[in-house]
Formats: structure tokens, sequence, C-alpha cells
């Protein structure tokens, strides 16, 4: 585990020389919520209605929120080895002895404490400034489910960071799957009066499946057994991904 907390200490370092950086990390969550929620919280005043219950805007886009920053965070964390990769220290780093997984899990580990932080400030914000309900049993259920979605997508798009050598066609091939997956879930948005379509192409989606677990969590409405088999979709989304993320590392040398 000494190789693991060394890249975390290093990343430590790099994120405390930056404090833009960490401004983005902490903040760009909760002025999601105060500027999208604010406003479609008056647009929706009879609030959102659920199969199983109803919510008001805030406490609905609350989930969508935590999930969109799990992968706006994942795509910050890969892009950084396009940084590490101009640099050269990215080949050094493959020289050390460590395993190609635990420089991958070193890398997440760091994101994760970072997340946990960020989670943190958004569902404060949330309770107290937009009065949001708390749910604060489920909370140990929020942060872990933060964790998995972020670690899910760090390895997903570490896939692309290491195949693709061009930072600009990386950032584009992202930032429009990443439009066309925002869209085409349940972070904005419930599906259940959706046309079918729509349907069958978001719940094949895995940032439905994490936004509706985190929205379970956060709100306590939703169908368990369904939340479960979206949770277990996810995590083998996330193991799939760690192992092929593993390939093109070495694939990439």
């Amino acid at each position: 585990m000494r190789e693991v907390f060394a890249i975390v200490y290093r990343d430590f370092l790099i994120r405390r020389t930056s404090l833009m950086w960490l401004f983005f990390d902490m903040m760009v969550p909760l002025l999601y919520l105060l500027m999208f929620g604010v406003g479609f919280n008056k647009a929706f005043a009879n609030g959102i209605q659920l199969a199983d219950g109803k919510l008001s805007y805030n406490e609905f886009f609350l989930a969508g929120v935590l999930s969109m920053s799990c992968f706006g965070s994942a795509m910050n964390q890969s892009y950084g080895f396009f940084v590490d990769r101009d640099n050269g220290i990215f080949f050094e780093f493959l020289t050390y002895p460590m395993t190609r997984g635990q420089f991958l899990l070193g890398k997440i580990l760091f994101q994760c404490l970072m997340s946990i932080a960020q989670c943190a400030l958004t569902l404060t914000a949330g309770v107290f400034i937009l009065g949001i309900p708390p749910q604060w049993e489920l909370a140990p259920f929020v942060f872990l489910c933060v964790i998995i979605g972020i670690a899910g997508w760090f390895f997903f798009l570490a896939i692309f960071a290491f195949l693709i050598r061009r930072n600009d066609t990386f950032n584009t091939a992202l930032n429009v799957a990443y439009f066309i997956l925002m869209f085409l879930s349940s972070i904005f948005y419930p599906l259940e009066h959706a046309p079918e379509w729509f349907k069958i192409a978001s719940y094949a989606n895995p940032l439905t499946w994490h936004t509706d677990a985190l929205r379970f969590f956060t709100s306590g409405v939703g169908n368990l057994s369904t939340v479960l088999v979206e949770l277990l979709c996810f995590g083998a989304f996330l193991l799939v991904s760690f192992w092929f993320a593993i390939r093109a590392l070495q694939k990439s040398v």
C-alpha cells in the first residue's frame, strides 16, 4: 500500500499548489445546485411527481448534481494523464516498483477523498441553503455511492486517456459523450413519462444507474430492489473498466 499512498501524496502536493483547481473541485457542484436547482425549482413549483412519491425539484436534482460532479471530477483526473505524459513524468512512473493497478488505485484514492469533501459541502448547502429535507441516516450510503461512481467513471475515462494521444481529441470526444450521456439519463427529469425508446436508452446508461442510486439515498424515493440491481450493474461496469484501464495502460507504453 505504500506505493498507492505515494501516488496519493503526490496528487495532494499538486492540488495544494493550485488553489483555483481546488476551488473548482469543491464549488462547481454547489454552483450547479444553486443555479439550476433554484431556477427549475421555481419553474416546477408543484414539484416532481414520481411513481412512488413527490419531490421538490431541488430534492430531485441533488442526486443529479452529485452524479454530474463524479463524472466531471473523473474526467479532470483522467485528463491529468495528458499533463503527466507531456512533461515525461507519466512514463517515469511506469518504471517505479509498483504495479499498474497500484498506480491507478493511487490516482483514484486521492480523488475519492476529494469527492467526499465535495459531497459533504454540497449536501450541507442543500440542507441549510435550499431547505432540502436531510436523510442523515442514509448519508453513509451517499458517500459510498459517490466513491463507487467516481471510481467507475475514472477507470472508464482512463481507458480513452491512455489510448488517445492528443488531448484536444480526448477533450472533444469526452465532452460530446458527456453531453449525450447527461441528457440521456435521469439527471434532469424523471423517466416515468418519457418515450419508450428514451427509457430503453436511459436505462442502458451507467449515469442513470448511478443517479437513481444517489436519488434513493438522498431523498428516500425509489424502489430498493431496482436500485440494488442498478448498483450491481454499476459495480460490474467499474470492475470491467478497471480491467480494461490496466490493459490500456500496458498497451500505451
